[in-house]
């Protein structure tokens, strides 16, 4: 996997002692060493190295045999300057908490660092300026491409800001760009919302209340639009008539659950925008004395362990699979990075993880 370093980094190198692997008379192992021990020419080593140039099988395995034994590690800076990359690629977050860009982050990670690609972290804290400020400090670093991702769904304007971006690929995760000729890589947030909605009417639910968060949300409308679509197909309608929007926590969750009973009291599901919502009714009707799931249950949204584990019960919900939304939109930089970009969004699809509170 490749190291994620943040700009602000320095970078030092280490030449190794005199006797230790790697050490030659004249210090650090040179392409030249590799080259005298594997028996082939310095030009032969170097293509063996960078995976071009056609050669034997056998050859190219002396070469890295040399290096293994050398500890030989190639001149960044020059290959670099030769190949016209830096190899790395900027990713650029509003959420400085984390709790949705670090699984995004860990999944483009994971598909850069196969191709021993740095990642630059960047936390732009939502603030307009520390953006455009992390921008220039990515272009002056030469990086390959730069990933935008947030804590919201909610479309965002693309990276403009910032004279020189347009030379560079950049690719949107989680939260879509408003320019459709942009690549941006998304959850599908339709089909999630059919998966639990699906998943209560198969247990013989039919009394479905819907809570989330604010309504001048994306994934708020978006959910709520969704679910009651999906249960006018079945020819039902949410319990309590309408939508509950409120906040993404769980005292919402727990005021929400009162007043959904005192409106519908033979609401038999609670389906929540959210996690934290969700701990906030289980916890309501744990109150109350209601059984969760024999009497009512409860389905949640996002996956987020430290809720969904800790909640009783444990929670049903909705992974939104951001790491995979993070490997797919590494996958789209290195296309556009080689010129072959694929604009428009990319949707990746959500899963349900079915636990005690259904």
């Amino acid at each position: 996997m490749g190291r994620v370093a943040r700009p602000e980094e320095k970078v030092c190198s280490v030449t190794p002692a005199a006797g230790a692997p790697g050490s030659t008379s004249a210090g650090r192992a040179r392409l030249a060493d590799v080259a005298a021990l594997a028996g082939v020419s310095v030009g032969t080593a170097s293509k063996a190295l960078s995976g071009s140039g056609r050669m034997r099988p056998e050859t190219r395995q002396r070469v890295l045999d040399a290096v293994a034994t050398l500890g030989f590690r190639p001149n960044q800076h020059a290959q670099s300057l030769h190949a016209g990359r830096s190899w790395t690629v900027g990713l650029v977050t509003t959420d400085g908490i984390g709790r949705f860009s670090t699984p995004v982050l860990l999944g483009a990670e994971d598909a850069l660092g196969a191709g021993k690609i740095s990642v630059l972290l960047c936390d732009t804290r939502g603030d307009a300026i520390r953006e455009q400020h992390h921008l220039r400090n990515l272009l002056d670093r030469r990086v390959d491409g730069i990933i935008v991702t947030g804590r919201r769904t909610d479309a965002r304007p693309p990276l403009t800001s910032v004279a020189g971006l347009e030379a560079i690929p950049v690719v949107y995760a989680l939260s879509p760009s408003t320019d459709t000729a942009d690549t941006s890589v998304v959850s599908d947030d339709p089909g999630g919302t059919r998966l639990a909605v699906e998943h209560l009417l198969a247990s013989g639910r039919t009394r479905i209340a819907h809570v989330t968060g604010p309504e001048h949300h994306a994934a708020a409308r978006d959910r709520a639009h969704h679910a009651v679509e999906h249960l006018d197909e079945s020819g039902l309608g949410l319990s309590t008539g309408r939508v509950h929007f409120g906040e993404w926590s769980e005292a919402w969750g727990r005021r929400a659950a009162d007043a959904v009973l005192r409106t519908a009291p033979d609401t038999d599901a609670f389906f929540c925008g959210n996690d934290q919502i969700a701990r906030g009714v289980a916890d309501a009707l744990r109150e109350r004395g209601v059984n969760v799931p024999a009497d009512i249950a409860v389905v949640g949204y996002d996956n987020w362990d430290t809720m969904a584990l800790a909640s009783r019960p444990p929670l049903t919900t909705v992974d939104m699979n951001l790491a995979e939304i993070g490997r797919i939109a590494a996958l789209r930089l290195l296309e556009a990075i080689e010129d072959e970009a694929s604009p428009g969004v990319h949707t990746v699809p959500c899963r349900l993880v079915v636990r005690e509170s259904s």
